[in-house]
Formats: C-alpha cells, sequence, structure tokens
C-alpha cells in the first residue's frame, strides 16, 4: 500500500488574482512569469511540490497546475486560454479557487464561481492578498463567500509574502489520495527550459511595453543550443501592426535592446551559463484571431516541429 499522497491540484482565478505568484512561491523557483498586467499566464504550467511526512501525516508530493485568468474570451488566443482552464478542471483532484481581497466581488467573480459549481469536486477558496486587508475586515469576507458556495476549506493567506502556507500545504496534502509519485524529487516543473525562456522573453516584453503592445506579442524560440559555458540563444517576438513592431524596436533599437538585456541577464541565472541571445520582430496581421497560429504556439508543437526539423 502507497505510504504516501499525490496529485494533481488546480489553481484557477481571475487575472492578477495572484495566481502564478503563488505557484512560484510554493515551488520556491521561477517558474511562471509575473507581471501587474492582467491575463499575463496564457498555459497551463505544472509546479511540484513535495511535502515531507509529519506526524500524523503522510508525505505528499502535489503537483499544482497554474492557469490563465478567468476572462470571458474574444480571440482564438483567448479562447486557446479558457481552454486550458478547463482542461485544468478535467482530471484534478484538488481546485484551489484565489481571490484578492482587496478588490471587489463582481461579474467575473460570478463567472468563475459558476465553472466551479459545473465541475463539482473538493474546492478550497484562498483569500489572498490579506496582509493588505484590515483584521476586522477579513471575517466578513470568508462569511460572504461562504454563502455562495460550500468550500472544503477557506485558508487566508499572503501568496508575496508567503503566509499561510503550512496550513494551506497541510490541508491540501490531506485531501489527496494515496498514491505513487508522478515525478522525481529534484523535478520542479514538467515544462522545457526552452519554454520558460520564451516566457521569461515575454515577460520583459509586457513590462518594457506599454498600453495594448504586449497583448498583441508572442514569443517563439528559433534556437536553443545549449553549451557548458554558453547558450546561443535566438527568438522571435510577433506582433500585429508596423507601429507595434516599431515600438518594439525603439529609436535605434533601444526598446529591443533593454528587453534582451534584461531577458538575457534572467535567463543566465536561469541555466547557469552565459547566453548569447538575438531578438528579431515580425508582423504577423491579426495573429491573435488566427487559430492555425494560435496552435502553433503550444511549446509541445514547437519541440514537435524542431525534432522534425533536426531529422530532416
Amino acid at each position: 500500500m502507497p505510504r504516501s499522497r499525490s496529485g494533481f491540484v488546480s489553481i484557477i482565478g481571475r487575472p492578477n488574482a495572484g495566481k502564478s505568484t503563488l505557484l512560484n512561491a510554493l515551488v520556491g523557483e521561477k517558474i511562471a512569469i509575473v507581471t501587474h498586467k492582467p491575463q499575463t499566464t496564457r498555459d497551463r504550467i505544472q509546479g511540484i511540490v513535495n511535502v515531507p511526512a509529519k506526524k500524523g501525516q503522510l508525505a505528499g508530493q502535489i503537483v499544482f497546475v497554474d492557469t490563465p485568468g478567468v476572462h470571458k474570451p474574444d480571440s482564438q488566443l483567448s479562447k486557446r486560454m479558457m481552454q486550458q482552464v478547463y482542461d485544468a478542471l478535467e482530471g484534478r483532484d484538488l481546485l484551489l479557487l484565489i481571490v484578492d481581497v482587496t478588490q471587489k466581488f463582481g461579474t467575473g467573480d460570478e463567472f468563475v464561481l459558476e465553472l466551479i459549481k459545473k465541475s463539482g469536486g473538493k474546492v478550497f477558496l484562498l483569500l489572498n492578498k490579506v496582509d493588505l486587508l484590515q483584521k476586522d475586515k477579513l471575517l466578513p469576507v470568508i462569511e460572504r463567500y461562504s454563502k455562495l458556495h460550500t468550500f472544503d476549506e477557506i485558508i487566508p493567506i499572503s501568496a508575496a509574502k508567503r503566509e499561510g502556507f503550512d496550513v494551506l500545504l497541510d490541508k491540501v496534502v490531506n485531501a489527496l489520495p494515496q498514491g505513487p509519485k508522478y515525478f522525481a524529487d529534484d523535478q520542479i516543473t514538467d515544462v522545457p527550459q526552452r519554454f520558460l525562456v520564451s516566457e521569461t522573453i515575454r515577460e520583459k516584453v509586457l513590462i518594457a511595453a506599454g498600453q495594448e503592445v504586449p497583448y498583441a506579442t508572442a514569443v517563439v524560440i528559433e534556437r536553443y543550443e545549449e553549451g557548458k559555458k554558453l547558450t546561443k540563444i535566438t527568438a522571435t517576438i510577433y506582433c500585429e501592426r508596423e507601429g507595434q513592431k516599431a515600438i518594439l524596436i525603439g529609436k535605434g533599437g533601444a526598446m529591443l535592446k533593454t528587453i534582451g538585456t534584461k531577458a538575457r541577464l534572467d535567463i543566465e541565472r536561469q541555466l547557469g551559463t552565459k547566453v548569447f541571445l538575438e531578438l528579431f520582430v515580425k508582423v504577423v496581421p491579426g495573429w491573435r484571431g488566427s487559430k492555425h497560429f494560435v496552435e502553433g504556439l503550444d511549446w509541445q508543437r514547437q519541440l514537435e516541429a524542431m525534432s522534425e526539423k533536426q531529422g530532416r
């Protein structure tokens, strides 16, 4: 009989609720990009956390699944992002709904709750950013949400300050079924390094570029040659209009240089090697509405395409 618990735990919530911040904090490494802009996350990312056995509690391996913010889709890209959410609701052992207690309850929250009610299964409510809330206002928030849905647990946390994590991990482990581990003890995610690299570049675009430009961009790794001392990477930043391309490149190439430098420094920390990073900007009009283009952004499809090229 297995002497541990294991399972998949999906994290869902509205944009900017703190899902990716929570995943990174739980894993202890940055595997999901984080910005103040909504809808930063576009893909499901799995983070693996191993919890040691305690007195009266089995050891556990928790596979947390970060998802894009729940929203009403208005393009092929948005539809793909929401499909990531729907997929995360299937086959999971536990669902964590994370809400920002500093924001007023609105129609977006109602939409998320409807998804939860339809999906069924165990659901924990995580009240995030409680460090920014007056203590006397927490109980009314708990009471309000308790009337909206019968949650299996309601846990106040601060993802940014890592508060409430001991309680959260204990309750999550105890909610999972007994079973073997899905991943090795030293593995923290299932996504390849090249995907993390593309996300790092996209993060710098999101931070550097203002207004609508970040949402019209996508990053694709064209070359990834890893060496012991130097890793060579070529990436293309796609946008939808020539005006956006001009903004991303900047006067005399200043903006692109800033994006590249900040991305390279982060990637070097991730890989532990020097990095030669080459960036290009290309225009694909209306790519967010193109099903073919959007599907091609899937990292698994990109790996398959690269394997085919290498096999020729």
